[in-house]
Order: C-alpha cells, then structure tokens, then sequence
C-alpha cells in the first residue's frame, strides 16, 4: 500500500479502509501529526470508545525495550474491545519488530507518530510497502486549509465572524495545528454567549505576535480614533511591548504616509497609490490607509513626524517616562488627525 497524499488525510479519517494494521502520521508539523493519531484513535475505537483498549507508549521506551511494542500489541484485553497501541516520537529503531508484527496483529491497531519522514526513511518505507499499513503525511495548513479549518470551527458553534476575522486570524496564527486549535477553542469560549466576533476580539486575544497591536495603534493615531487608541496602547503596554519599538513604528509609518501623500499630490488616488506598493498593506488596513491620506497634509506629517523623533530622543535620556511620553505624543497626534 503505498502512502496516501496530504490531501486524502482528512478523507481517510473520516472512512478508514483497514480496522487493523500499522498506521503512521508523520510530518513537520506536529500538532497535526497529534490531531491526527487522536482523530484516528477515536474512529478507530468504534461506536463504543470506552470498551477500547488503548495503549500509550513513547519512543524512548520502546527504544530502551524493543519487546515492549511486540508485548502491547499482543496482550488480550481482559475486557475485549479494540487493541489500540500508540506509540509517540516512533522512529526507525521500531522497525524489525514492526517486520515481525506486520503480517500478524491479532486484530490489533499501532498508531505511530513521528516527525518529518524522507521518503526513504526505513520506517516510512515499511509502513507503506505493508497491505495493511497505512502513511499519513501531516504537512503545514495551506491558506485555503487554514480559512477552512477557522470557518469550520466558528460554523460549528453558532459563532457569526465579521468578515476580516478570518484573513485577520490567518495572520496571527502560524503553521501549528495544535496553537491553532487552542486559539480557536479560546475565541469561540469567549464569543459563547454573544456568538458574535470582531477583528478587535481577535486582536485582543490573540495577537500577542505585536504586529497587529502595533498596526491598530498607528491606524488609530493616524486616523483620530482617541478611544482606539487607548485601548490599543493599553493592550501593546500590557505585554510589555516596549515604547521604543512602537515609536520606531510609528516613525516609519509616518514617513509612508509621507511618501504615498507626494504621490497623491502628484494626481493618482489614495487606492492606486496603496494598490502600487509592494508589498500591499493587507486589504483590512486598506479603508483606514486611505482615510490617513486624505486627512493628513504633507505639512501636517512633517509636524507628526518631527513630534514623533522628539518623543524618542526623550524617552532615550529619561527611560523611566517613557511610556508617559508616548501616550502624550500620540494623543497629540490622535487630536491633530481629528481636527482635519
């Protein structure tokens, strides 16, 4: 049996072919690789889980007795109920008492996982050639995968998400499905009774990657939102982002307004303009970038800019006021955005 594609994975789990046999996850990315062994525990324990024998052993151990696996997988439960034989960081050391056990499970069922597997890994190799083995690669979510997992899991709880919730997610979250899980478990408990989410629900509870704290901070001060700007400076100070960091931001952020204005100046629209550069401020930042431009005067942006340089130097010879002088500074700022 040859290794099934990343693809046919989730199709597989739902509908497994074989009851019995050797099954391998593998992949770099281990949360999936974890998801996967479990979801395919649970199918594999019928419709009566609880009767299920399930046995959970690490690599090491099996390493330090090779007759341990070989034990597991032969031991009859005095109960009865499916022989299920996890085995986790499983790696090529399994594989002559894998050779032995292959073609004689007794109705048993190994579940291995293990990490990123070339194609010629013996281990890998084993489990592929054998008729009743079964690879199952665990690669990284794809964009398309990863909105599909967000949608699913919001759909599944009766949780409606603005429309930028879920690019604004793609984002925050990186390539482990087991983070994404517990993030996604964590806004779908907090959106529990109002089963509604905002991109600042999501930026609240889990953008501590600073980006997207940092982005609602200079959008807010460029744009005269005083009470967004509170909240998100009390969210970026919070957690312990540092004042210089976000004055540094704020200076280059300026300077771009700077830069697209001249183009505006020269005749092309706010859209065109954001549209040209590259790489494209994402499109959920889009409506607020072309507010800036047309509220702020290049005159204005000099005067913002040269505020914010001030308010560095300052915060570097007197530390200890440094977050006071940031409030100060962008309030400033916030109150010059609103007056236009």
């Amino acid at each position: 049996m040859s290794g099934l594609k990343a693809h046919e994975v989730a199709r597989f789990l739902t509908r497994p072919d074989i009851s019995e046999g050797i099954f391998l996850a593998y992949g770099p990315d281990t949360g999936l690789v974890r998801e996967t062994a479990q979801r395919l525990i649970r199918k594999l324990s019928g419709d009566d889980p609880e009767s299920a024998n399930i046995v959970t052993l690490d690599g090491a151990e099996v390493d330090a007795a090779p007759s341990l696996l070989a034990v597991e997988a032969k031991t009859i439960s005095l109960f009865g109920g499916k022989r299920i034989v996890r085995v986790r960081g499983a790696s090529k050391s399994l594989v002559m008492t894998l050779t032995e056990l292959r073609d004689d499970l007794q109705g048993a069922a190994i579940v291995l996982e293990a990490g990123n597997l070339p194609p010629r890994d013996a281990l890998r190799a084993l489990v592929e050639a054998a008729r009743n083995g079964r690879a199952l690669p665990c690669y990284p979510d794809s964009d398309e995968a990863l909105q599909a997992l967000i949608r699913e899991s919001f759909n599944q709880q009766g949780i409606r998400a603005d429309a930028d919730v879920v690019a604004t997610l793609r984002e925050i979250l990186g390539n482990d499905r087991e983070i994404t899980r517990r993030e996604l478990e964590k806004l779908s408990l907090y959106a529990a009774t109002s089963k509604e989410l905002t991109r600042d629900d999501v930026l609240l509870l889990c953008a501590d990657n600073g980006m997207m704290v940092i982005d609602a901070i200079v959008d807010a001060a460029a744009g005269g939102h005083a009470e967004r700007l509170e909240l998100a400076l009390n969210r970026a100070l919070s957690s312990a982002v540092d004042p210089q960091r976000l004055l540094a931001m704020c200076t280059i952020h300026f300077a771009n307004l700077r830069r697209w204005r001249t183009e505006v100046d020269a005749g092309k629209s706010p859209r065109s303009v954001l549209e040209g550069q590259r790489p494209k401020p994402h499109f959920s930042r889009i409506g607020a970038l072309e507010q800036q431009l047309r509220l702020w005067s290049d005159n204005a942006l000099a005067i913002a800019s040269a505020r914010i340089l001030q308010t560095t130097g300052d915060t570097r010879r007197r530390p200890g006021l440094a977050e006071a002088s940031l409030r100060r500074a962008l309030l400033a700022i916030c109150m010059m955005a609103a007056a236009h």
